[in-house]
């Protein structure tokens, strides 16, 4: 039984988010508590110890159940990390990258796998047997009814958790095409204990559930993690210069893949300003106000003290955006734009870190290899055109990447070049292909200084008008269509270009 937690909004549309269960999941944690597994074992619900007791019986059923279930266990004992909780983590990471009983064939290559499911892929092998043998499968039917009145029991109050999230933020309700949500339930993991991941475009969150209750605030952090983090990293040129922070933080308690990442550290900095924002009032009037506006201030401290510098700066800006109608994609261009890096150096170095931080919600990998267009962009800023055309070309001929990106980032060549015509050729092609308010906004704009050059001012005037209508807030895109609405465009000493 799956449940959405959004509307579909077409067949390639995934959902939003999903609550479920995986049957290759339950395999994987059957065979780790048979074989010692037993953190919290006296708060867990009923469901786990029924489980545990059915697994007992069927791993001395038979001599190939037996013969199974030791080299299983031969395997877990080898593989100890220490405590309980990192032998669960490093199975969970194992079994998230698994496909479907009852083969649980790996659906990344080895190289690809995260170190601590890396760690563990030994018993691979060794799965198929063992859930055969055991009649895991029958255990799982037998308890289908539990499994799906969990999901039925937590559904709403996650969907209002994550619906929540996306009002103030101000998101759209619809799917995103190639990416997923999946919140798993997993009665036979450790109690109240969560466990995230994230591999390329999908998040997964692991939670068992302790007294009727789950921990929420850590699904609303995965989930934030899902809903901004692409947002961050489609501007690395704008990331790239957030990287003079990091030498400010090194020797914060925070997890190191933050020290190492600027794009990592501006959005957990984003994130704890959401968190802290949506701190709710215990109720109304101003002393309440007061009350709830220090807890929120508490909390940037702590994430400031942690590691996490842009905290503070994020959250000023939230107080303004919640007054506005603009939606975070549309605010955060200019929250980058508008941050005096300077400034926030300073901050950085006046900030008395402590001595340790709370373990991040989500285990993080760095952000990927720089794809072509990112490479393109940045070979754009620094003046290399011949490679930025190259790489352009070469993610349109490779179908790698947004072909309306790359067909904006050629205009942009070929007007860095004095190129008009060609240039014409691609801004028409970007307003063709591109859906992103930006692109078209500034393609618009360039399209109508062009016309404006060629003594086309009544469809000059066209294009400057749709600029405006673009749905991009830029203040520069509005100051460019504005003025192009005003005068013909002559040019200036200098270019001005898309931020």
């Amino acid at each position: 039984m799956q449940l959405s937690l959004a509307p579909q909004a077409s067949a390639q549309m995934t959902p939003k988010a999903t609550v479920d269960t995986s049957e290759t999941l339950f395999t994987v944690l059957a065979a780790v508590n048979t074989c010692g597994f037993s953190e919290d074992l006296g708060q867990s619900d009923p469901l786990r110890l029924q489980i545990r007791s059915e697994l007992a019986r069927s791993t001395q059923a038979s001599p190939d159940a037996v013969s199974a279930t030791r080299a299983v266990c031969q395997f877990y004992s080898d593989h100890r990390q220490g405590d309980q909780s990192h032998d669960l983590a490093q199975y969970i990471s194992l079994a998230l990258t698994l496909g479907p009983a009852p083969d649980f064939k790996p659906t990344m290559k080895e190289a690809d796998l995260p170190p601590d499911a890396g760690y563990v892929l030994g018993l691979v092998p060794l799965l198929p047997s063992f859930y055969k043998s055991t009649a895991l499968h029958e255990i799982w039917l037998n308890h289908q009814n539990q499994y799906d009145g969990l999901i039925n029991q937590f559904h709403t109050p996650i969907a209002k958790l994550l619906s929540a999230t996306d009002l103030y933020l101000r998101l759209p309700i619809a799917g995103y095409m190639g990416r997923k949500f999946n919140i798993y339930l997993a009665p036979l993991g450790a109690p109240g204990q969560v466990n995230a991941r994230n591999y390329g475009n999908d998040y997964y969150i692991v939670l068992t559930p302790a007294r009727g209750s789950l921990q929420y605030n850590q699904v609303r952090h995965t989930y934030l993690h899902y809903v901004l983090d692409p947002i961050a990293m489609k501007r690395p040129t704008a990331m790239s210069h957030l990287e003079p922070l990091l030498p400010l933080v090194q020797t914060a308690p925070m997890d190191e893949v933050f020290k190492r990442d600027a794009t990592l550290l501006c959005t957990e900095s984003l994130i704890e300003a959401v968190e802290a924002r949506m701190i709710p009032a215990k109720g109304k009037g101003k002393e309440q106000e007061k009350v709830v506006e220090t807890q929120r201030q508490r909390a940037v401290d702590a994430a400031m003290r942690q590691g996490y510098i842009l905290t503070q700066y994020f959250y000023d800006q939230l107080r303004s955006f919640e007054k506005g109608p603009a939606g975070l994609q549309d605010a955060f261009p200019n929250w980058l734009y508008d941050m005096d890096l300077d400034h926030e150096k300073k901050v950085a170095r006046n900030t008395e870190f402590a001595k340790s931080a709370h373990p991040e919600v989500v285990r993080l990998a760095p952000a990927p290899k720089p794809s072509l267009l990112d490479e393109a962009e940045k070979d754009l800023v620094g003046g290399n055109l011949a490679a930025a055309q190259q790489l352009a070309q070469q993610s349109i001929g490779e179908h790698k990447g947004d072909d309306g990106r790359a067909f904006f980032i050629l205009a942009r060549t070929a007007t860095m070049k004095g190129d008009m015509a060609g240039a014409q050729k691609y801004f028409a092609r970007t307003v063709e292909v591109s859906k992103e308010p930006r692109l078209l906004a500034w393609s618009h704009i360039y399209l109508g200084r062009i016309l404006d050059l060629q003594d086309n001012r009544q469809a000059a005037l066209d294009h400057y008008r749709t600029a405006l209508n673009s749905g991009d807030l830029d203040p520069q895109v509005r100051a460019a269509a504005e003025k192009g609405l005003q005068q013909p465009y002559a040019p200036p000493g200098h270019e001005e270009h898309a931020q």
